[in-house]
């Protein structure tokens, strides 16, 4: 991954936007990682693989459906109970 200053990138941001197109760039500040520059395709596959997804009950894949109705809470959630049981 290539890396450069701040004030590199501001110089010569042409030439590191196109370096980003094809590799991110690491931005550094007072020689301490900073910021990294990437494409846009770049960005939505990570977000594609990172960001949650959030989808209406009645959009909700089957796995997730099934997945929901099978869990089960950990053993340590027992001692809350009484918070729901009926009095």
């Amino acid at each position: 991954m290539v890396r450069v200053s701040a004030a590199e990138l501001q110089k010569q941001f042409g030439t590191y936007s196109e370096q980003a197109q094809r590799e991110p760039v690491t931005i550094t500040k007072h020689g301490r990682d900073s910021l990294v520059l990437m494409s846009a395709a770049a960005y939505a596959r990570l977000q594609a693989i990172y960001a949650p997804k959030a989808y209406h009950v009645s959009e909700a894949p089957e796995e997730f459906i099934r997945a929901l109705e099978t869990a089960k809470a950990p053993e340590w959630t027992k001692m809350y109970n009484h918070e729901i049981d009926d009095e």
